[in-house]
């Protein structure tokens, strides 16, 4: 691990301008983090941290990083960094989020933000109380389709909306284009609450419920939820991974403006890649999202054409990604979104997602 070295009165001089940024975990996606801020401009990587330390300083070498840390507490005694990329396991979001705070350094979290929606809450409210820019890195906020599809629903494009449809669907447990998860821990973790999964509930419900919740600008007023959790392997076990968490979940809502609609998301979507999918249905029109990792397009029916049910492509400009957004607003010192709050809020609906399965009914969202 490289000890650190001094500050110079030149570095501190151009870090009024250029944000030093702390990369904390340096697992897979990761990597994705240090790719995109390594040509942010406004921005410098540089250092490194995880547990293991060893893993640290190969990935500090790979992606030309100056510092490499073995220890939170050390990179923070150092402290010659502006701001902090989680990247940590889901399970320790709270605990390095609250250090970080705790030491003045913004902090831009993978998600969720926490294990459930107390955690969640409690650091939303110790970044705002300590005037700290705070972001979740939702990922299909960075979608050009599901900008341009809210930039619409604002502008009463649709009229009133009155149903929604939502899907996100993924095939890595039918088809092996991820790779094996039978042999692979980045996808046996995901199986096994014991290793801290909430199952695709919590792996990739908080982004479609975001997606929904962004495109449309409602929140969800009531939920019901119905999980199902299918026999993956010879008594429900492959070595230290218990296969026990949910594997498909079928969700009915209702919108804030008494709308209703369907949320589904399953492992299981035997044909489809890493699809997100979103049906807007107002009473003057309708608008179709469709995203993945990397694209996104938006289609229309408007106008004349509802009378034919008639769908057009929408032309939709480049939008900053997450991370764009967050050294944005470490300039300019106004916090952007999807910040804490938000993840937040996203994560009290997955919370009660879990007491509605086992209650047999649809709950209010306080």
């Amino acid at each position: 691990m490289r000890q650190a070295k001094t500050v110079s009165d030149e570095n501190t001089s151009q870090a009024v301008t250029e944000k030093r940024i702390l990369l904390l975990g340096t697992g897979a996606i990761a990597h994705r983090h240090a790719e995109h801020f390594s040509v942010l401009p406004g921005c410098r990587l540089v250092a490194a941290c995880d547990i293991d330390a060893e893993r640290a300083r190969t990935f500090a070498q790979m992606h030309r990083i100056d510092y490499a840390f073995g220890d939170l507490d050390a990179a923070i005694a150092w402290g010659g960094f502006d701001a902090a990329v989680n990247a940590t396991p889901d399970g320790v979001h709270r605990e390095t989020t609250l250090k970080l705070i705790a030491a003045g350094k913004p902090v831009f979290c993978e998600k969720p933000l926490a294990l459930n929606f107390a955690d969640a809450s409690g650091m939303t409210e110790a970044a705002e109380a300590a005037g700290l820019v705070n972001m979740v890195n939702l990922t299909y906020r960075n979608a050009h389709a599901v900008q341009t599809a809210r930039r619409m629903v604002e502008a009463g494009a649709i009229g009133t909306i009155r149903h929604v449809s939502a899907s996100y669907l993924q095939s890595w447990l039918t088809a092996g284009h991820w790779g094996d998860w039978r042999v692979d821990e980045r996808w046996l973790w995901r199986l096994s609450s014991a290793h801290g999964s909430k199952g695709v509930l919590g792996d990739i419900g908080i982004h479609i419920l975001d997606f929904l919740m962004f495109a449309t600008g409602l929140d969800i007023s009531s939920l019901g939820a119905r999980m199902k959790t299918f026999d993956k392997a010879e008594g429900g076990a492959i070595g230290a991974y218990t296969l026990d968490v949910n594997d498909s979940v079928a969700m009915t809502v209702e919108m804030s403006n008494g709308a209703l609609g369907v949320v589904h998301m399953t492992r299981f979507a035997t044909g489809k890649l890493n699809d997100l999918d979103l049906t807007i249905h107002g009473d003057k029109g309708a608008l179709r999202i469709w995203a993945d990792h990397e694209n996104s397009r938006l289609e229309a029916c408007l106008g004349t054409d509802v009378e034919t049910q008639t769908w057009r492509p929408v032309d939709c400009p480049p939008t900053p990604k997450n991370a764009d957004r967050f050294v944005i607003a470490l300039l300019s010192g106004e916090n952007g979104e999807p910040d804490f709050r938000r993840a937040a809020k996203v994560q009290k609906l997955l919370d009660l997602c879990f007491v509605s399965h086992a209650e047999g009914r649809v709950l209010p969202v306080d």
